[in-house]
C-alpha cells in the first residue's frame, strides 16, 4: 500500500471535543499570521550580520548543534562522535554529513510524541517542503532535497528571517562581547535584531575561566578592574554599550534563586580573593546573591529587563562534559525554593515602577505554589513562558492551569523559543497559538470567558503580552479589552 504524503495535522495541539476544537480553531485564525516576537533566544548573532552567511549541510542545520536532537540520539546509545559533534580537544568525529544523517534518519521514530519530534516534522514539511516521513529509507532522498535547497537565496538565513514574518529577534551575547556583528546589522539598518546581556561568565566566581572573563570585560568596557568597584564599572559601561545596540534586556542563569547584599566591604574581600584564585564555594554562592541584586539596581536605573532562569544543574555528566563541553544536553531539572530565596530582592525593588524582572523555572511544582502568588502581588514580576523540558504541549497546558488563576493572564510574558534552532522559531510559536488557543476556548465552552474575551487574550499571548512585558514600543496593549 503506497504511503500517504506526510503531512501536519490541521488541528493539531486541539481539544477532540468537537465543540472546544471548533472555538480553538475560531481563535487560532486570528492569531496563526500575526509576526513573531522573539525576545529571548540564543540564535548566533554571525548568522545574521554576514549577507554571505549559510546554514551549510542538512546535518549541520538539524543536528551538529542542536542538543534537543543529540541528547535524545544518546540516551540511546548513538555517540555523539557519531553525530559529528566536535569534542574539545579536537580529536575527530564522523565527517561525513551523508552519514550522520542517516543515522539521525534511522532513529527519527523516537522523536514521536515530543515536542521536538513535532517541531523537527513542522520545519521539514512547512519549511523545506519534505513529502515523505524522514525514516532509514527516506533519509538520502531528504538529505539531496534539503541540501539543493540550502543552497538557493531564498533559504539564505536573511531571506528566511523575512519569510518567517519576525518582527523583533533578540539574541544573547556575553558581557565581555565586542558586538561587532550587532554593529554590522544595526548600520544594515536591520534594528530589529537585539543584544542581550548575559554576565554569568563574569559573576561565577567558581567557573575555572572566571579570571579570563574579567580580563576580557575589562578591556571591552576599558576599566581597570583591579577591585570590585572597577569590576560595576565595567559591568555598568557594558550595559550601555548594549543598550545603544537596542538591547531590551539581561539574562541571568542560577541553580538557585537565592539572594542576599553584602556590604561594600565583604564584596570587596570575595572579589579580591577571587582575583587571587582563593574564592570558596561559599563565597561564589554569597557573591551570586549579591550580584543578583545589584543587577536588580542597575536594571532600575537603566531599564532594561531582568530575566532570570533558575533550576538547572548544569553539565550533570562529567565524562561527557570533559570530552564535549557545555550545553551538550546534560543538563538536569532542581527542585527550587523562591519565595524565601528572592525576598530579599524582591523587598528592594518588586514595586519599583522601574524595574522589570521576569522569571523562568525548571521546577513546575512552583508554579502555583509560588511562583504565581509572587507574580500576583509584585508588579515588577512577570512569568515566563514554559521553559526547555516543558515548552511542550503537555507543559503548556500544565503552565496556563496552574498559573493563570492565581497571578492573572496579564502578569505573564507571553512566548519566547529561547532556541540556538533559528529554523525551528515559527514551529515553536505556533504550538504556543495553538496551546494558548486550545486552552481559551476550553475556558470559553466552560462559560468562564466570552468569545471576544478570548479573542483578545489569544492576541495578547501571541503577540501582546511580549511586547509589554520587555518594553517594546508600537501598538502595546491596544487589544487588551477586547477584540
Amino acid at each position: 500500500m503506497p504511503q500517504l504524503p506526510w503531512a501536519l495535522a490541521p488541528d493539531r495541539c486541539f481539544s477532540p471535543d468537537p465543540a472546544v476544537r471548533q472555538v480553538a480553531r475560531d481563535l487560532y485564525a486570528t492569531v496563526a499570521k500575526l509576526p513573531i516576537i522573539s525576545p529571548h533566544g540564543h540564535v548566533p548573532p554571525a548568522l545574521l550580520a554576514d549577507p554571505a552567511a549559510r546554514f551549510g549541510t542538512p546535518a549541520d542545520l538539524f543536528i551538529i548543534p542542536d542538543h534537543y536532537v543529540f541528547r535524545m540520539l544518546y540516551s540511546q546509545g548513538v555517540a555523539l562522535e557519531d553525530l559529528g559533534v566536535p569534542t574539545r580537544d579536537g580529536t575527530p568525529v564522523e565527517a561525513d554529513h551523508r552519514r550522520i544523517w542517516q543515522r539521525f534518519a534511522e532513529h527519527f521514530f523516537l522523536f514521536r510524541g515530543t515536542p521536538t519530534g513535532l517541531w523537527l516534522a513542522d520545519e521539514l514539511i512547512g519549511v523545506f517542503g519534505v513529502a515523505e516521513r524522514l525514516d532509514g529509507q527516506s533519509a538520502q532522498r531528504i538529505y539531496d532535497q534539503i541540501e539543493a535547497q540550502l543552497a538557493r537565496p531564498e533559504f539564505a538565513p536573511r531571506a528566511l528571517l523575512e519569510r518567517f514574518n519576525i518582527e523583533l529577534l533578540a539574541t544573547t551575547d556575553a558581557a565581555s562581547d565586542t558586538l561587532d556583528e550587532h554593529r554590522r546589522m544595526h548600520a544594515a539598518g536591520m534594528g530589529h535584531i537585539r543584544p542581550t546581556f548575559r554576565p554569568d561568565a563574569v559573576m561565577n566566581l567558581a567557573h575555572p575561566a572566571w579570571g579570563a572573563q574579567i580580563a576580557a570585560l575589562g578591556a571591552a568596557a576599558g576599566v581597570d578592574i583591579s577591585g570590585y568597584a572597577g569590576y560595576i564599572r565595567a559591568l555598568e559601561a557594558r550595559r550601555a554599550a548594549f543598550k545603544q545596540l537596542g538591547a531590551l534586556a539581561t539574562d541571568h542563569a542560577a541553580a538557585t534563586p537565592y539572594t542576599a547584599r553584602l556590604s561594600g566591604a565583604e564584596a570587596e574581600a570575595i572579589f579580591g580573593r577571587a582575583l587571587r584564585g582563593q574564592a570558596s564555594a561559599e563565597d561564589a554562592a554569597r557573591f551570586t546573591g549579591h550580584m543578583l541584586i545589584e543587577f536588580a539596581r542597575m536594571s532600575a536605573e537603566d531599564g532594561l529587563v531582568m530575566q532570570l532562569h533558575i533550576g538547572s544543574l548544569r553539565d550533570h555528566h562529567e565524562a561527557l562534559f570533559a570530552r564535549f563541553g557545555p550545553d551538550k544536553g546534560a543538563d538536569i531539572p532542581l527542585a527550587t525554593e523562591w519565595t524565601r530565596n528572592l525576598r530579599p530582592l524582591l523587598g528592594g525593588y518588586g514595586a519599583d515602577p522601574r524595574f522589570r524582572l521576569i522569571l523562568f523555572t525548571l521546577d513546575e511544582s512552583s508554579y502555583s505554589r509560588e511562583l504565581a502568588p509572587l507574580a500576583g502581588y509584585y508588579p515588577a514580576l512577570r512569568l515566563g513562558p514554559p521553559w526547555w523540558f516543558f515548552d511542550s504541549v503537555n507543559g503548556m497546558r500544565r503552565y496556563f492551569a496552574r498559573v493563570v488563576e492565581t497571578a492573572g493572564l496579564y502578569n505573564t510574558a507571553g512566548f519566547n523559543d529561547d532556541t540556538r534552532a533559528f529554523v525551528s522559531i515559527p514551529a515553536r510559536h505556533d504550538v504556543w497559538r495553538r496551546v494558548s488557543c486550545d486552552w481559551l476556548a476550553g475556558l470559553v465552552a466552560q462559560g468562564l470567558l466570552a468569545e471576544d474575551e478570548a479573542t483578545a487574550m489569544a492576541y495578547e499571548c501571541a503577540y501582546g503580552l511580549a511586547k509589554r512585558a520587555y518594553n517594546i514600543g508600537g501598538g502595546l496593549g491596544e487589544r487588551a479589552g477586547g477584540a
